[in-house]
């Protein structure tokens, strides 16, 4: 999870203070996907095995990014 900018292809999800964006093919692949707030962040819980994406996680959805693609 990384803070990003809103793409044609992402759908919003609105949440008290906080505004999820999710690209809506990726969406298709991993969903349903459950976000927790823990006292250290956040736990992130999906469709998929999101070992693979490294012990740090994703760097980033950009084109350059880590685990992402």
């Amino acid at each position: 999870m990384v803070m990003d900018k809103e793409r044609p292809t992402d759908k919003t999800y609105n949440i008290g203070d906080f505004t999820f964006l999710v690209d809506s093919e990726f969406m298709e692949k991993v969903k349903p996907i459950k976000v927790d707030f823990k006292n250290v962040g956040f736990s992130i819980e999906a469709n998929i095995d999101l070992s693979s994406a490294g012990s740090g996680g994703c760097s980033g959805c950009g084109t350059t990014s880590s685990c992402c693609s």
